[in-house]
């Protein structure tokens, strides 16, 4: 049986938000490690979409957006 935090959305909207953020973090770090410029824009690219995600998980527990309300 779920436990409460399990049924709480806030629960699983704040670990994806933490999980993309460790992502965007790690692409972000890795451009200064590579020489290829369409691999660094990738990673960029990547990282810009990793960070909507996250701000779209933020505006779905604070319910920013009138889809969310």
């Amino acid at each position: 049986m779920a436990s409460a935090a399990d049924r709480d959305p806030r629960h699983h909207t704040r670990k994806m938000q933490k999980a993309l953020q460790d992502i965007r973090d790690h692409l972000r770090e890795d451009i200064d490690k590579v020489d290829e410029p369409q691999l660094k824009a990738m990673f960029e690219t990547s990282a810009e979409v990793l960070g909507g995600l996250a701000k779209a998980f933020q505006d779905y527990e604070q319910k920013n957006e009138k889809a969310w309300r």
